[in-house]
């Protein structure tokens, strides 16, 4: 207990915190909690008028500083007697995603009242003239640009989840913000913790002034780490002294060796199904995880799955093992939310979507949460799970980066995650972001990680992660050719120059060529010395080995070749299915026998035909589970009205596809043929010529190869890092002036530097494929179509598929397909431009969400539309949809409203935005 006169000089401290922070006094009054060292520090910069980057943990309170900024815009209000007559001033909260936004307005809301809190996203704008406007980040860009009047008064920007700014797709945002906003206007930046944050604050200050850093790394909940191996849950670090040395707990190292051990020697079989085969090791079972930590007390948790299937399948899982985690009350309540946030939806729609068995999920406290649910389903579940009602979500990452959903525990399955690309291992910066979760403020006094662990996950590993404090914020700001037009526009071709060489992309460039040059001369040193190891007393190895390169690639082509080829087979096989036709699928996890349901020849898309299989699994196959063409086996005799759905149905179907006699797999596997390989002339050529080779003889052939193989790689490593090199140094505005000289060629901007009509009406197209876009309004590409057709043409140029397909999607007759051909052949002279230019290339287009939305958009019924979706793997996902639905919408208004588009095509546009704003596309969530 402190004493009396130690007392006396805390208050006389604060009675002088008063008297220099008038403001800050008065907004701590309102709060109802003592404000943290660091949250003070940064609302005393903000009253000084300096800007302020504050970095801090998940949950640490950094959005108190942002309220801060809101409540000293205020003080300038007329209703407010602090200066009651001074002038009216505004603050902007931006946030990264429309559900951030409209949870910060309800907070603020809350606090300030209707008439001073507006909301402007892609979907809602309320109030938009209020002192305080919550908003998306582009909406602030766009104002920036537009030269909105809205902005008249401006005081304070937040930017909450600043390091946003490092997302490829859409982090250039926030720069264009940062470097375009008046200089009269305070930046207040919140940012996770970043490892380089006194950088990105010396940045800010050179293009906005003074702003002050404040850094905490102090979480309020406290977070312990800990692994499950097998049945046993073990803490990652002893205490926090070990915690801070990266010192694994010594017990956990011996008894994840011990287990390494017994599994090599065939004595452990796993703790999952499967215990036949032998030491492969299977991990807990997901339910089993859940009910653990419900047995601990530690729910409500997140566990973690990198896998939307697997998210999905986790909550299947626990329902079929009986799991319940939820009393009478609750689930009468939760069925209560869940009836009244889904009455937009109609019927027929709620049964495609699988509600009744994600509402028996949600009655047992269990939900899935990804990017392919629908929208208003991950919302209730956002709902339900911050009240508390849904005990356990099972979620891919993109959890991280949404609302605000604390959880007691978070679980990792694997510490592996695929980037849309390859699979890659979690960062630091990603792990912490994903176990930040842990712990909810005011209600937990310790938040729990637990890392599941298999034989490939090192303990020591998992220290690291949890341990480093280097993760970096990373520009991915490049100027776009919007941008530019913009740019120009408002402040002239060379001041717009100069703007660009102040991001903070060519900030970092410029300090990172040096790192890049001195790796180039190690490399170049290493190249050396592994030629001088590939060296051959029998002849030139350069030439040989490039012989041996040339066969390599020419082998891949004939294989790609023919992978085309049998797709095309297998897909033309599948056309000829009927209803009845027993069939053997060769591969993939459905391979047997399988009797046609319905053959979904509709004349769209790749055939995908719904089957039965021996095992009872109902579902639709692709051409991608065919090596060889589909051969009718049999027929039998299927139902008129067959329910795949029902259990009884599948297994009375299934045991006639059985009574055939067939043999499951048949006498042959499926392999592939290379006699189209063998017979090529190329190949035939460039064997003979590698056999001639003198090198060919020599009996150290095989380790020359291998020094040559390590030197050709790092030759291509080495040429990229040189090609950043000399790319860097003034890269940006090297940039600008050839996207500069492209809009000229094509009469976007004037020789002198002035936007041309064209260029004003490019000026207003926020899209990724801004250029393609405005080159189809000026040809009249998308002119004369119905409004299905338009939306189905425009949504070429904003969908993209989740992973590459080889061949491209179908088109429906008519119309749409000139449309279609027209883009395509606006876009290869695009890109050859871009090309010859030494730009980036735009994005070709995707015609793989022209059917559905084209369905979707003549009044069908979603589960024809789901259906007609060109995916790999069966059904487009209804979240996946509704996304891309809605970017085709803000397309086709920005169409709408286009002061270059003909007035036939702008009417068309917003017919065609109320064809499609139907059904599952009419919800929005409550603002």
């Amino acid at each position: 207990m402190s004493s009396p006169a130690e007392r006396y000089a805390a208050a006389r401290r604060r009675a002088a915190q008063a008297t220099l922070f008038p403001a800050l006094d008065e907004f701590a009054l309102d709060l109802g909690f003592d404000l943290d060292d660091f949250q003070r520090e940064a609302c005393q910069a903000l009253e000084r008028g300096s800007g302020v980057l504050v970095c801090a943990p998940t949950g640490a309170g950094k959005t108190v500083v942002g309220e801060f900024a809101v409540h000293l815009a205020l003080r300038g209000t007329p209703d407010r007697p602090v200066t009651a007559d001074g002038p009216r001033r505004k603050c902007f909260y931006t946030t990264p995603i429309k559900a951030l936004s409209n949870q910060k307005y309800h907070d603020l809301v809350d606090r300030y009242g209707a008439a001073h809190v507006g909301l402007l996203t892609g979907d809602n704008a309320i109030n938009g003239d209020a002192p305080v406007v919550v908003m998306t980040t582009e909406v602030l860009r766009n104002m920036l640009y537009a030269g909105s009047a809205t902005l008249d008064g401006l005081a304070y920007v937040v930017m909450d989840e600043v390091h946003y700014l490092a997302d490829r797709f859409r982090g250039g945002v926030w720069e264009e913000v940062i470097i375009h906003l008046p200089a009269s206007v305070t930046l207040v930046s919140l940012s996770a913790t970043v490892s380089n944050a006194e950088e990105f604050a010396d940045w800010l200050v050179t293009v906005r002034g003074e702003t002050a850093v404040v850094v905490s790394e102090h979480r309020p909940v406290p977070l312990w780490q800990h692994m499950l191996v097998g049945k046993r849950m073990f803490d990652l670090f002893h205490d926090a002294d070990a915690a801070r040395k990266h010192d694994v707990h010594p017990e956990l190292l011996r008894y994840t060796r011990d287990t390494l051990r017994r599994l090599e020697l065939g004595e452990v079989r796993g703790v999952g199904p499967d215990r036949r085969r032998g030491p492969r090791w299977r991990g807990p079972l997901r339910p089993d995880i859940v009910d653990r930590l419900d047995r601990e007390g530690l729910l409500p948790a997140i566990l973690f799955i990198f896998s939307r299937a697997g998210c999905d399948a986790a909550v299947q899982q626990c329902l079929a093992a009986g799991l319940r985690l939820t009393s009478p009350e609750e689930r009468a309540e939760i069925r209560r939310v869940v009836e009244s946030r889904v009455t937009a939806i109609p019927g027929e729609d709620l049964s495609v979507l699988g509600y009744w068995e994600w509402l028996d999920g949600l009655e047992r406290g269990l939900a899935a949460h990804h990017a392919g649910m629908l929208p208003a389903f991950k919302e209730v579940v956002e709902e339900l799970f911050v009240r508390g009602l849904v005990k356990a979500v099972f979620a891919t990452e993109t959890l991280a980066l949404g609302i605000n959903m604390p959880a007691r525990c978070v679980v990792l399955e694997r510490l592996v995650k695929y980037n849309g690309e390859a699979h890659v291992d979690l960062t630091p910066g990603e792990y912490t972001q994903l176990t930040g979760r842990a712990g909810r403020r005011g209600i937990d006094v310790e938040g729990h990680a637990v890392v599941v662990w298999s034989p490939e996950t090192d303990p020591r590993h998992v220290a690291g992660l949890a341990s480093t404090r280097t993760y970096p914020l990373r520009s991915s700001f490049r100027p776009s050719y919007n941008m530019a037009v913009n740019l120009v526009g408002s402040v002239g071709a060379e001041p717009a120059r100069a703007l660009l060489e102040s991001s903070f992309a060519q900030f970092q460039a410029d300090r990172s060529v040096v790192g890049l040059a001195r790796q180039v001369q190690r490399n170049t040193e290493t190249m050396e010395a592994y030629g001088a190891e590939a060296v051959c007393h029998q002849g030139d190895f350069d030439e040989y080995f490039a012989l041996r390169v040339a066969i390599g690639d020419r082998e891949r082509s004939l294989a790609r070749q023919g992978q085309t080829q049998r797709k095309a087979t297998a897909i033309a096989s599948l056309e000829r299915l009927r209803v009845g036709d027993v069939i053997r699928v060769p591969s993939g996890r459905r391979a047997g026998l399988a009797v046609v349901i319905d053959p979904a020849t509709g004349g769209f898309g790749e055939p995908r035909p719904l089957v039965l299989t021996q095992d009872r699994w109902a579902g639709r196959i692709s051409a991608a589970d065919f090596t060889t063409p589909a051969e009718v086996l049999a027929r039998i005799r299927v139902p008129k009205h067959f329910n795949h759905r029902s259990p009884a149905a599948r297994r009375d179907l299934a045991a006639e596809v059985s009574g055939t006699g067939l043999d499951r797999h048949g006498g042959r596997r499926g392999g592939r043929s290379r006699q189209a390989v063998g017979e090529d002339n190329r190949l035939i050529q460039l064997r003979s010529e590698l056999r001639r080779h003198p090198c060919h003889a020599c009996p150290e052939r095989e380790e020359h190869a291998r020094w040559a193989e390590r030197r050709r790689r790092l030759e291509r490593d080495t040429e990229e890092l040189r090609q950043r090199v000399s790319g860097r140094t003034g890269s940006l505005a090297r940039t600008f002036d050839r996207i500069v000289a492209l809009l000229t060629a094509r009469g976007y901007l004037t020789a002198d530097g002035s936007v041309t009509d064209a260029g004003r009406m490019l000026a207003r197209i926020w899209t990724e494929a801004d250029l393609l876009v405005a080159e189809c309004l000026r040809r009249g590409v998308w002119d004369g179509l119905s409004p299905a057709e338009l939306a189905a043409a425009v949504s070429v140029v904003v969908f993209e598929a989740r992973r590459d397909v080889d061949e491209r999607a179908s088109v429906p007759r008519g119309a749409i397909v000139d449309a279609v051909d027209a883009t395509l052949k606006l876009w290869s002279e695009i890109e050859a431009d871009e090309a010859g230019r030494g730009l980036n290339v735009t994005r070709e287009p995707d015609l793989g969400f022209v059917w559905p939305i084209y369905r979707w958009a003549r009044g069908e019924a979603l589960a024809k539309v789901l259906a007609s979706g060109h995916q790999l793997d069966g059904e487009m996902p209804a979240g996946d949809f509704v996304r891309w639905a809605r970017q085709v919408v803000d397309l086709l208004g920005q169409l709408a409203d286009s002061g270059g588009a003909r007035t036939e095509l702008r009417a068309t546009a917003r017919q065609a935005i109320a064809a499609v704003n139907r059904g599952v596309l009419a919800y929005h969530a409550p603002a």
